[in-house]
């Protein structure tokens, strides 16, 4: 199996209504491009009506099959957008599906999967479990499994997307891509290549979930059983001899980015581009910032290519991006436990402008004498400078201060 430009050039003419899959605009960004040294243009893949690019593999695949005259029972497996995008596509062609979802799926893409017209099934603690699971489904009579990358059609979707970078940024120098299950980087180097062999091509993974890098050294697909990453929609944990192939073809390099950079750079997005965008989108900013790849004078397109965040998500991102940022603050302060201490403290805080979110007393505590207490505050105040001053002013006030995030 391969996929070629030609086949991507015939999905995007099956792209016939752009409620379903549109054109989705790029625009630069000052903010990253004087962070990073380039000139960033990001592509707003997340703007699609699924939040992400994913409806393009699948409604290229589902059309194809009701042209000739399928009625079969749509099954797949996704941890989130692959299911929504092929719910879509599938309600929209005529035809029933089913898609089987890791128990541990966010609720929004629960949800919204269940709105596009499927039914949903929850099953296995992760991706590869659900796969099995749905493979198994797929097995009865009357059934079409729609595989999440590994799938000619799928993958040409995808590939359309390189067609509109290069077409709307015809200097582009490099591209980053997300990395899953390989799919997306696939067709968008399959694009690009055969349209300009100078644009280099970047894919991204999680440190975490990398599996591209050891399959491209033994030169076979190789899985990670248990892939650990806040960007889901990449957390495959596998590729496939097709995508493989069209990495090793068309794929400049592949670097990988820890879950404190994503996070970092879904937060950046949210400030610098007014943006809100999922784990897999924040991927490629990441390596955007990162030190692993060099943009400086280079005309450079991140790929947003999700945008579907689970806010309890959203909420362990903030919450770990502020406090790298020492923009939230947990200290234990040491007192004696007498009345007006809180009250004290909670003064000297306040009079250097920074607010207290909570605060608690922790009294059983093996190494304090009798009579003492440790406060515990949580603070919020606007950078590393302001949380020193405060630091500093309950130090000067004479008490012990550890901070302890």
């Amino acid at each position: 199996m391969t996929v070629t430009l030609e086949d991507i050039e015939a999905a995007r003419a099956r792209f016939d209504d752009p409620d379903i899959v549109r054109q989705t605009p790029i625009e630069t960004n000052r903010s990253l491009s004087k962070m990073s040294g380039g000139d960033v243009h990001l592509k707003m893949e997340h703007l699609q009506r699924t939040g992400s690019f994913k409806t393009r593999g699948a409604y290229n695949k589902l059309k194809q099959e009701a042209e000739d005259g399928s009625d079969k029972h749509v099954v797949a497996a996704s941890a989130g957008n692959h299911a929504q995008g092929v719910a879509l596509a599938a309600t929209t062609v005529g035809l029933d599906s089913t898609i089987v979802m890791p128990t541990n799926a966010p609720q929004a893409k629960i949800d919204a999967t269940r709105s596009y017209g499927a039914s949903v099934e929850l099953h296995g603690a992760n991706f590869g479990e659900a796969m099995s699971h749905a493979q198994a489904m797929a097995e009865e009579p009357g059934r079409l499994f729609v595989h999440a990358y590994d799938d000619p059609d799928i993958v040409a979707g995808q590939g359309t997307l390189g067609l509109e970078i290069y077409e709307q940024v015809p200097d582009v120098d490099t591209v980053l891509v997300p990395i899953g299950g390989g799919g997306l980087i696939g067709g968008i180097s399959t694009a690009l290549k055969s349209l300009d062999d100078s644009v280099r091509v970047v894919g991204v993974q999680a440190e975490m979930a990398a599996t591209v890098p050891d399959s491209l050294n033994k030169g076979i697909p190789v899985d990670e059983d248990s892939p650990k990453t806040i960007a889901d929609g990449i957390a495959t944990g596998s590729i496939s001899e097709l995508t493989l192939g069209l990495i090793e073809e068309h794929v400049d390099e592949v670097v990988t980015v820890s879950d404190d950079e994503i996070a970092q750079s879904i937060l950046t997005v949210l400030e610098r581009a007014k943006q809100l965008i999922e784990g897999a989108g924040g991927a490629s900013v990441a390596a955007l910032l990162s030190d692993e790849i060099d943009v400086e004078g280079e005309t450079v397109v991140p790929l947003l290519c999700g945008g579907n965040i689970d806010m309890s998500m959203l909420q362990t991102v903030l919450t770990h991006a502020l406090t790298d940022r020492s923009q939230l603050l947990r200290l234990r302060i040491r007192i004696r436990d007498e009345p007006g201490e809180m009250g004290r403290i909670s003064g000297i805080i306040g009079d250097k402008g920074a607010n207290i979110r909570t605060v608690r007393h922790d009294r059983a505590v093996g190494d304090l004498h009798v009579g003492d207490a440790y406060l515990v505050f949580q603070v919020l105040t606007s950078g590393e400078s302001h949380a020193t001053n405060v630091i500093g002013a309950i130090e000067d006030a004479g008490y012990e201060v550890e901070r302890v995030n």
